[in-house]
Formats: C-alpha cells, structure tokens, sequence
C-alpha cells in the first residue's frame, strides 16, 4: 500500500457477528486517519484466544469487514503478538476499544517505543459478540421450550 504521507490506522479484532460496536469502532478509527486497515482474527486464533470457535467463518467475517465504508484494506490476523504486523504495515495509530485498557492490548509497547499512537476507544456498552451469542442461546432454548408444549 502506497503511503504518500499519509496516516495509517490499524484495528484488529474477531469482528464475529458483526454488530454496532463494531461499526462505532471503525468508523472512530478512520477518522484518525487516512487509511484504515483492519486485521480480522483467523478462526483458529479466535479458537486459541476465546476458547469458542467463531459463528462466522474467518471469509465471512472479512468479506462483512471489508464491505464497511470505512474500511480500506482487511489483512489476516493470525497471533495476538501484533508487532510485526504493524511494523509491515508501517502503522501511525493503533485502535483498541477501550474495555482493553487494564490489560494494555499486545502491540502497545511496539507503538509507543516506536513513537507512534495507541488510541483505546469507547466501547459500546451491552454490545458485543459474546452478548449476542448469549441472547442467541437464550432464544434458542425459549423456542425449544416452546415446541415441546
């Protein structure tokens, strides 16, 4: 990708189920910058680092990531040690929502020791993933509770 002076922002995530937090996270990060480059978890990441395999396959995930307005490029994110990915893309700002800020999400050592930006934004209280699995579930057993009537 051809930089030309411009700002590349980076946001990595599972983006399983794509939802509104989502949406709110991609579009806060492109208006960091000029490009934004989104790296979309590998189910076998998701698997390793949420000990559940994503709803969505990793190619649904990113066709749904790439086809956000906000987007410009979707790369593979295959570890959570994120430093040679953003060293390759050469990244000015990397995203995180905020709900990673106690932990310091992996690459925020790279960015700051590097002199770039790490920017932790506002995550969309009640929506996530792992709340719309939980009300798939819970939906799920209302109706099979219903059809044994």
């Amino acid at each position: 990708m051809s930089r030309d002076g411009k700002v590349i922002v980076y946001a990595a995530g599972a983006w399983d189920m794509f939802h509104v937090g989502h949406l709110n996270i991609l579009r806060a990060a492109k208006a960091l910058g000029d490009i934004l480059i989104v790296g979309v978890s590998t189910d076998e990441l998701v698997l390793k680092y949420k000990g559940h395999h994503p709803l969505l396959s990793y190619e649904d995930r990113t066709a749904v990531v790439a086809a956000c307005r906000y987007v410009d490029a979707v790369v593979p994110q295959r570890t959570l040690k994120k430093d040679e990915q953003l060293e390759k893309l050469d990244v000015d700002i990397l995203v995180v929502g905020d709900d990673w800020w106690k932990e310091k999400v992996r690459g925020h050592e790279f960015m700051v020791k590097h002199g770039r930006r790490v920017v932790y934004l506002p995550y969309t209280e009640g929506k996530s993933s792992t709340t719309l699995r939980k009300a798939l579930e819970r939906f799920y057993k209302e109706q099979k509770g219903k059809e044994k009537l």
